[in-house]
């Protein structure tokens, strides 16, 4: 069953699972459980010695501590602590108060955690967890849902490091197309100048960010988002109130200091930003060997170490902050065990992403879909939409974009360089957008688990109200790759691409205001 269609079946019941039951640990551990049983063709012994094996190797390795991911876990109670920091010392209630001074209107708050996703590039992780604190007192004091606000951080996330070089995504990419060339004696172009001419033909994470703030302009709420948005608006739930306890929500469990001050919102948020990116340079610089740049740095950096200590900073400011109340509020002890207590619910999903992974990646799933395209005898003019499908299917069934980064922009040089070169940039380029498109949909990706703890959304409804969205903007970039091949054109099919956005927006708003006049 391993690298063969047998090996699509795990993935798709678990993603089956999440849609008709929207219970994610349920249908994670169930795709996990038939993963095993597939790798082990029903042996039971085995199959549950796999289970404990990939449990086991998240936080164990050849015998030693998995840091990476150990770090990530340490980081989000981490986090949980100091948003219970920033409830307690009344900084969150304060800077709502103030924001509503300055952001007077719902399409404001939202557009200013559009500005922020795109400001906030570094990498896609902290992106996800940093927007969401700033944003979050804003979008709450207007009642935008947290649905909504978990898509418009995850829209904003990896699409804009995936087209940055100085990210974490874009040194990665630069380096593995490095390799590449190398491996199949590309000598006309170098790595970061086929980057950068490569970010243009990224029509997915274009389409995606320019949906972002037309969501936010116009009445664009389609799907299950139309739900939860009115529900926000007359009702002021902000979440679907038959859900569990989401990620980051602290509910009435830690009380509100009456004399909470901007500030102790502002500085623990400005601390966390200044000292993960200080860290993620120094984390890169030392592990660089050679010439220290700013792209070796972020290259070598250490994500989840400079998440780890910047989050430690900012918790610690954050108490400092705490005690300068006269007298503080809520007791510190409590703001610890319920700043934690937040967490649990993602960290829970996280664990069993990453165990589903591991039993997917054994069952050679996405190298099967791979050869699938590999071994097609097709016309040129098509490879560039083959590749965006291929990439995107490969990220959803996987949950991972970098996995998918290596396993396609690898067999997409390849090809191409066999089939017609001049589609090289291209058909890369389309690696790239099919990855973060699967991504999006994916509910095992760790940046859409994230992207819903930063928000305190639920997860599922965050996978949910994001898809039509992603469907969207995924429908109209592939006709643009297929342009694209059949043109031989570049910003032609860009501008058709971005252009036909814009036109099913303003459709959807007239279609949506016309409905509610």
């Amino acid at each position: 069953m391993v690298g063969t269609f047998y090996s699509l079946i795990p993935a798709l019941v678990m993603l089956v699972l999440v849609i008709v039951t929207k219970r994610i640990l349920l249908s994670l551990g169930a795709g996990i459980v038939l993963g095993a049983f597939f790798i082990h063709e029903f042996n039971i012994l085995d199959s549950l010695q796999e289970v404990w094996l990939v449990f086991y190797e998240i936080f164990v390795v050849d015998g030693s501590l998995n840091v990476d991911n150990l770090f990530l876990l340490a980081f989000l109670l981490l986090l949980g602590i100091m948003t219970a920091f920033l409830q307690g010392s009344g900084g969150s209630r304060a800077f709502g108060e103030w924001m509503l001074k300055h952001v007077k209107t719902r399409t404001g708050a939202k557009l200013m955690t559009g500005v922020l996703g795109v400001i906030i590039f570094i990498d896609d992780y902290f992106a996800s967890l940093a927007v969401g604190q700033i944003a979050r007192p804003v979008t709450d004091r207007h009642n935008i849902s947290r649905a909504k606000l978990a898509y418009l951080i995850d829209s904003t996330a990896a699409p804009m490091t995936v087209l940055s070089p100085i990210s974490s995504w874009g040194a990665f990419i630069i380096g593995l197309l490095s390799s590449i060339f190398v491996a199949n004696g590309i000598t006309g172009i170098q790595p970061m100048e086929a980057f950068i001419k490569m970010i243009p033909m990224n029509l997915y994470a274009l389409s995606a960010i320019l949906l972002v703030f037309l969501v936010s302009y116009l009445k664009m709420d389609i799907g299950k988002m139309r739900v939860h948005e009115k529900r926000a608006m007359k009702t002021g739930e902000l979440i679907d109130p038959t859900n569990s306890k989401v990620p980051g929500d602290l509910g009435d469990t830690v009380e509100a200091h009456p004399k909470g001050k901007v500030y102790h919102l502002i500085l623990p948020i400005v601390v966390l930003v200044v000292a993960t990116v200080s860290m993620m340079l120094i984390t890169g610089a030392i592990a660089t060997e050679g010439k220290v740049t700013i792209l070796s740095m972020f290259a070598n950096t250490d994500v989840n170490l400079s998440l780890l200590i910047g989050g430690a900073i900012a918790v610690l400011l954050g108490l400092i902050l705490h005690v300068m109340h006269d007298p503080p509020k809520a007791n510190i002890g409590n703001i610890f065990v319920q700043g934690m207590k937040s967490m649990l619910p993602a960290i829970y999903i996280l664990i069993l992403a990453w165990m589903i992974g591991s039993i997917i990646s054994s069952l050679e799933t996405g190298t099967y879909l791979a050869e699938l395209l590999h071994g097609a005898n097709v016309s040129s003019m098509y490879l560039p939409v083959l590749f965006f499908i291929i990439s995107g299917l490969m990220a959803l069934a996987t949950g991972t974009s970098w996995g998918t980064f290596t396993i396609m922009l690898a067999i997409g040089a390849e090809v191409v360089m066999v089939i017609d070169p001049v589609l090289l940039l291209p058909t890369l380029g389309a690696v790239l957008a099919g990855s973060v498109f699967g991504d999006h949909c994916s509910p095992i990706s760790d940046t859409t688990i994230l992207s819903a703890t930063g928000a305190g959304a639920n997860h599922i409804d965050h996978v949910l109200t994001q898809l039509p969205y992603a469907l969207l903007a995924a429908g109209v970039s592939a006709l643009g790759f297929l342009l694209m091949g059949v043109l031989d054109m570049i910003v032609l099919p860009l501008i058709i691409t971005l252009g036909l956005i814009v036109i099913i927006g303003f459709i959807i708003h007239r279609n949506n205001t016309m409905r509610e006049a």
